[in-house]
């Protein structure tokens, strides 16, 4: 009997190294096999998406520019959000996901990639505890901040004439992607009151096609979105920037960074170096503006 169960573990673990045969790789590793593998969301404009088959997007491009750095070629890892960021951290930095079969589920991968973008570089969140007081993601080092990103507001000023506060949207209409920070703070806002006129829209990109076709005159979500979204719209030209105060918003801006696994923090100062270059060059900058969005620096650059 003892020997049946060290044969039947054996198999076990056999089975388990072969549905689960990539993992998140040393800095050495990625050097010798000569690739690395990024993590960027799917279908996420305009970070990450594709045009006629191709791969691009400011992740996108940001990661061909970390291999290069690197000396090594680029291998893009899609991921499809999960119900919350860690989640997306377990499948996509140091487990896999634990449904996935690559061979039928190619969207939804079971190795991990070695390095994640558009991952918030925020103290809090990286020392976040569970209910038991342990460290929820402590086996993923967070690094690399690499843009502030902030919420925004935009509106039609053919249908809107400027104004100085969200009072406004007590009698206009407004656009939000569900279930997002601006939808839950709009609902909210002045005790309700504007909650009749938050109108719902599976993403920031949908809700700005319905501001183009007249449905709602102004949209609140990310600004790099925004500007990358309203650049494509016909009439663009016509479509303002809000510059208003957001009161109790807990957060305006924040920092976005990168994750690799902890054990593998070489990695990381290596990919920051890279990061460096680019926006003390200029590169980063550049990027951006290709998607017609504005760089912000996060606080890791600016001149104190």
């Amino acid at each position: 009997m003892p020997g049946l169960l060290l044969s039947v573990a054996l198999l076990v673990g056999l089975q388990l190294a072969l549905i689960n045969p990539a993992q998140a790789r040393s800095y050495d590793d990625i050097l010798a096999a000569g690739r690395i593998s990024v993590a960027v969301y799917r279908d996420f404009p305009p970070y990450a998406y594709e045009v006629d088959g191709k791969a691009t997007g400011l992740d996108v491009e940001l990661a061909r520019e970390i291999a290069a750095g690197l000396g090594v070629e680029l291998d893009l890892h899609w991921m499809i959000a999960d119900e919350n960021l860690d989640d997306d951290l377990r499948n996509h930095v140091w487990k896999g996901h634990y449904l996935a079969r690559i061979e039928d589920e190619p969207m939804l991968r079971r190795e991990v990639a070695d390095v994640m973008l558009r991952v918030p570089y925020d103290r809090e969140f990286a020392y976040k505890v569970d209910p038991d007081g342990r460290v929820i993601n402590d086996l993923v080092h967070f690094f690399g901040p690499y843009q502030r990103e902030h919420w925004g507001l935009v509106y039609d000023s053919q249908r809107m004439e400027s104004f100085e506060n969200l009072a406004v949207f007590q009698y206009e209409r407004v656009g939000v992607e569900i279930d997002s920070l601006p939808d839950f703070y709009l609902s909210s806002a002045f005790r309700g009151r504007l909650r009749n006129n938050v109108e719902h829209y599976s993403s920031t990109a949908l809700a700005l096609d319905a501001m183009a076709q007249g449905r709602v005159p102004a949209v609140m979500g990310m600004r790099s979105q925004l500007q990358w979204g309203v650049g494509g719209l016909a009439g663009s030209e016509r479509i303002k920037t809000a510059d208003i105060p957001f009161p109790n918003l807990t957060k305006r801006h924040w920092d976005v960074g990168m994750a690799v696994k902890d054990a593998h923090r070489q990695l990381a100062y290596r990919i920051e170096d890279v990061i460096d270059q680019l926006v003390a060059n200029g590169q980063m900058k550049a990027l951006f503006g290709r998607f017609g969005v504005d760089y912000s620096r996060p606080d890791r650059y600016r001149v104190q």
